[in-house]
């Protein structure tokens, strides 16, 4: 039936695949405060582990599979390791879905409402 719409495409097997890995990393609520402070600009994890309000070792846990899921970098600068978002699509996604969820707890419309001068 949706084969016969003349713009109906669907994902690579292996853009679900990353697209699902991308979600489940972001399924924690650490997870989801560390990228948005990293979203504010480059942090080190003691720094971020206070934004967090998490133990530092827990924070580098976090910091290394958002690293492995391409969500985050790493610059080391002597023994330290400072951590940025890894692109402009971090941002948008992880925007999206704060968005998503404001609008989902106070009950507000999808789009905003027209500006009148």
């Amino acid at each position: 039936m949706h084969t016969s719409l003349p713009d109906f495409d669907m994902p690579s097997e292996e853009q679900v695949h990353l697209a699902a890995e991308t979600f489940r990393m972001l399924a924690d609520p650490t997870r989801i405060r560390v990228l948005w402070a990293l979203l504010q600009g480059e942090s080190s994890v003691a720094c971020l582990a206070e934004l967090a309000g998490a133990a530092p070792t827990a924070v580098s846990q976090h910091l290394a599979k958002l690293r492995l899921a391409g969500l985050v970098k790493g610059r080391r600068e002597g023994t330290f390791v400072y951590y940025s978002a890894a692109d402009e699509h971090v941002r948008r996604l992880l925007g999206q879905a704060l968005f998503h969820a404001d609008h989902l707890d106070r009950d507000l419309p999808d789009e905003p409402a027209a500006v009148t001068s």
